[in-house]
């Protein structure tokens, strides 16, 4: 009897252990199965845009607005006050020194004198005549009209006091205007103001202006560009493509696959950033003129990430 229970207990056992063998050898083939199928599985490939780091200028700039005036302006006024009787000019007319720009009649009721002539102080051109007939006036204000001597313009502007330090003399200026879209005009600071208003706490600044054609007049709203930095030979990319994480700054530079030269990936690159104008980075270290960086789709990438590229973007212009 106790011999049968011996060999009832080594058989339940031998089959215990028979099963065991067969359930890790079921895993093993299982676990050995997930490793083909993740070797065979293909790598991840990402769809970006590209451009080209570019070798060329930027340029930082305060940009403001301002109205067109003369240059050189003197006001023609009455010696006598009375009503305007006659006015001899209109604006746009070429005037001599001691030409009669305007009547006055200084009659009172019941009294009687000589017309006053108002002549012109300098010789020019008539930019504006706010004298009109039947309009009285003294020998301080209104002004008659205004005479430019020279034809001269410029733009005033008022620059606010936390810019002040960039500002000075002969300061190259970009100005557009709504009235000639598309155009570029040139100019220059000629001047600046001495004081700051205390009120709006500006200072005033003039720039001459260029004017070929005559194409610009007094009165004219101008946008203006004052480049207060401008660097050359710097090493340029698109904002966009600057990938920040984590206190980071890096680009995706684009490299053939040593491993499989058919296939692209990409190599992270830390850089240092300069100055950001407009949208374009200036890269003062840690990428070359030429380098085809990742412009778009950068998102999701690792360094060694496989890539497919869709579309190669324009580089920056050098200017």
């Amino acid at each position: 009897m106790k011999t049968k229970r011996k060999i009832s207990l080594f058989t339940l056992l031998s089959s215990l252990f028979t099963l065991l063998s067969c359930f890790s050898l079921l895993s093993c083939n299982r676990n050995n199965a997930g490793e083909e199928a993740e070797a065979a599985r293909p790598a991840s490939v990402f769809a970006v845009n590209t451009t080209t780091a570019v070798q060329g200028q930027i340029q930082d700039y305060i940009a403001l607005s301002g109205d067109i005036i003369a240059s050189s302006t003197v006001d023609v006024h009455s010696e006598t006050a009375g009503r305007v009787a006659e006015v001899y000019v209109s604006v746009g007319q070429s005037v001599n020194r001691g030409q009669n720009i305007a009547a006055v009649d200084p009659a009172r009721p019941g009294m009687e004198f000589n017309l006053s002539m108002a002549t012109a102080p300098i010789s020019g051109t008539v930019i504006s005549v706010p004298a009109r007939v039947g309009q009285m006036v003294t020998a301080v204000m209104p002004a008659l009209a205004r005479i430019s001597s020279d034809g001269r313009l410029e733009i005033q502007l008022f620059v606010a006091e936390r810019f002040i330090s960039k500002m000075a003399l002969n300061l190259p200026c970009i100005i557009t205007l709504d009235a000639w879209p598309g155009e570029v005009f040139r100019g220059s600071i000629s001047e600046l103001s001495p004081t700051i208003d205390p009120v709006s706490r500006t200072m005033d600044v003039r720039v001459n202006v260029s004017n070929p054609g005559d194409r610009l007049k007094a009165g004219m709203f101008a946008k203006v560009q004052i480049i207060t930095e401008e660097k050359d030979n710097i090493v340029k990319i698109p904002a966009s493509a600057l990938v920040s994480r984590f206190g980071d700054q890096y680009v995706y530079v684009v490299a053939q696959d040593s491993e499989n030269p058919e296939h692209t990936i990409v190599h992270r690159r830390d850089i240092v950033p300069g100055i950001l104008i407009d949208g374009v980075m200036e890269i003062q270290s840690g990428l070359e003129p030429g380098e085809e960086i990742v412009a778009r789709g950068q998102t999701l990438l690792e360094d060694g990430a496989r890539v497919n590229i869709i579309d190669r973007i324009a580089p920056l212009s050098a200017n």
